[in-house]
């Protein structure tokens, strides 16, 4: 009987513990879903981190999307991102990956398009009252098929406007990605990181999301 009370114990307490936890959304590309494991065994003893289904891609998908991934949860910090799928350059005959082509393509979406897109997704995120974070669009090197070098901080310098006009917290790791992406890119003219430079973004995303929780 003692035994059975023990383990019962711990079970209403475990249970207790975890419900105290910090929940956190995170939403992005595949940037963010490489990061986000890193993230959470980082933040266990603290926050359940749950990155949205599969690829955010871009600010359209997100309009699309964005109350499903929500769902019915109280998340307490939801962390989001869009940018490098705004910016690429498609056309349907490339046979490049995802049909990039910066030379005969089309933009996503215009700047002007980004941030109407932005400001219509950071009103519906006001609404879950979790404490928001916008991660700026990661280093994109030259040579990338689908995107010139350099939009990202256009996009981003749009990005921040619109987050500071809706004091919603920033983390511009478009830096620290470049940095990183000098030593750990997948390849020179690719936007990914591998492991080890997916475990240094990690770090970035850690230490800010430590000072909110």
């Amino acid at each position: 009987m003692r035994i059975i009370l023990t383990v019962l114990f711990l079970i209403i307490n475990f249970g207790e513990w975890q419900s105290e936890k910090v929940k956190i959304l995170i939403i992005g590309d595949s940037i963010s879903i490489a990061y986000t494991p890193f993230v959470q065994e980082a933040l266990s003893d603290n926050a359940i981190v749950v990155h949205s289904p599969g690829n955010a891609q871009h600010s359209g998908i997100g309009l699309a999307k964005l109350d499903e991934w929500i769902g019915e949860e109280q998340w307490d910090i939801i962390q989001f991102n869009w940018g490098l799928w705004d910016i690429c350059y498609r056309h349907p005959d490339s046979e490049i990956q995802g049909n990039r082509d910066k030379i005969n393509g089309t933009q996503t979406f215009s700047l002007k398009e980004y941030r109407a897109n932005l400001s219509e997704l950071v009103k519906r995120l006001k609404k879950t009252n979790a404490k928001l974070i916008f991660i700026t669009t990661s280093y994109v090197p030259e040579g990338e098929a689908g995107r010139f070098s350099g939009d990202e901080i256009k996009f981003n310098k749009v990005a921040k406007k619109v987050m500071w006009g809706n004091d919603i917290l920033v983390n511009d790791i478009h830096r620290a990605s470049k940095n990183i992406h000098l030593k750990h890119a997948k390849a020179p003219d690719d936007v990914h990181y591998t492991k080890e430079g997916s475990q240094m973004l990690a770090v970035e995303i850690v230490n800010f999301l430590k000072k909110e929780i």
